[in-house]
């Protein structure tokens, strides 16, 4: 792999370096409370209007057709920038390669374009009370009546589940297949009759996950996303997607790791292994940054996402924690101070990276299993 940028590769970088610095919105609240949540929907509108919401989906959905190593450019340059988060995570990295994927025409037109804009902000609800990691045995229930599913159930931790206006879900239409069977594949709307969502609160109070509660719930047999009982091969694709290339670009990781050296350098004396720990993170950091563009390499040249996609999330998973707590320990005593304290704040979140999108104990057991061939216990 050529590590060097071609000059159509660095006009690029230009252009979004450019566009982000005279476009910069400043500061917004945060994304978990209802203003800034409004808020972030704005910037999105804004970044859709300008082609820059998401460059690496055709032109007809309001991308503007980049490949992969443009993609991450793009990433790199957004996260270094300082710009707000992406309050449409969820759909534009997680639901959106699964539509492409499994969608109909008609949902692709239909959803995609509202998803890019902001006006439409998805929830993501697979994970039920007694079934996280464990996504074969979830309970809800889906069951066929005319046109319609008819849900009872609940799902938890829905991450922008507290205002978001759609809902992914996996669901059982079969309780009689086995546990990978019968599942199905939902795009649920929020405001569904028969739908009560209740906010679950992070350590710092903010919203930013929800519990969902079917009583009865009515939605089109139309909103299916794939066929009927296909609902675990279409999660398998969206794990991937979660775990792999999309969801945490290394971009993220490269930036708080120029924030944390700039942090060690803005202190007078720093403990040698602190620095250490500085210099180990933005050694990861990169480390990870070469070997997505390698995976991206791959990806264009025909291959495909498989199980290495767990060796990647255990890693920036795990990454993250580390930088922050690095950060917070640099801080000392002023680690503590919650105003405007974003290494806090980033510490705080990170410590959820282990957990979702399948927690780090079953991203090793897939490795051992399904990467490295080892036998089951």
């Amino acid at each position: 792999m050529d590590l060097e940028l071609s000059q159509r590769h660095v006009d690029f970088r230009d252009d979004v370096r450019t566009w982000l610095a005279e476009n910069h919105p400043g500061r917004i609240a945060s994304m978990d409370t209802p203003d800034g949540f409004e808020a972030h929907r704005e910037w999105e509108r804004v970044l859709f209007d300008a082609g820059w919401s998401v460059p690496a989906w055709p032109a007809a959905y309001g991308g503007r057709d980049c490949d992969l190593v443009e993609w991450l450019i793009y990433e790199e340059e957004y996260w270094l920038s300082g710009v707000p988060g992406r309050v449409s995570a969820n759909g534009v990295s997680l639901l959106a390669p699964t539509i492409f994927n499994f969608g109909s025409q008609e949902q692709q037109d239909y959803f995609l374009p509202k998803m890019a804009s902001g006006e439409h902000i998805w929830a993501q609800g697979w994970s039920e009370p007694e079934a996280g990691s464990d996504l074969a045995g979830i309970k809800t229930n889906a069951i066929r009546d005319g046109d319609d599913f008819v849900l009872n159930g609940q799902k938890t931790w829905c991450s922008r589940g507290a205002y978001a206006d759609w809902i992914f879900c996996i669901v059982r239409t079969d309780p009689d297949a086995e546990r990978h069977r019968g599942l199905t594949y939902l795009l649920v709307p929020a405001d569904s009759p028969g739908l009560e969502r209740r906010p679950i609160s992070r350590l710092d109070g903010e919203p930013s996950f929800a519990e969902l509660f079917f009583d009865d719930c009515r939605v089109s047999a139309d909103h299916v996303l794939g066929e009927q009982g296909q609902g675990w091969a279409v999660a398998m694709a969206a794990a991937g997607s979660e775990r792999g290339l999309s969801l945490r670009s290394p971009g993220r990781f490269m930036a708080a790791a120029e924030r944390l050296t700039e942090l060690a350098r803005s202190i007078d004396s720093v403990d040698l292994r602190l620095r250490d720990e500085v210099v180990d993170a933005w050694i990861r950091a990169q480390a990870y940054r070469w070997q997505t563009y390698q995976l991206a390499a791959g990806l264009m040249d025909g291959a495909e996402i498989g199980s290495e996609a767990s060796l990647g999330k255990v890693f920036w998973s795990e990454l993250d924690v580390e930088l922050h707590a690095t950060a917070l320990r640099l801080l000392g005593d002023r680690a503590e101070l919650v105003d405007d304290n974003d290494w806090l704040d980033g510490y705080l979140f990170a410590l959820s990276g282990p957990i979702y999108a399948g927690t780090n104990e079953i991203q090793r057991n897939i490795i051992a299993e399904r990467v490295l061939g080892l036998p089951r216990r």
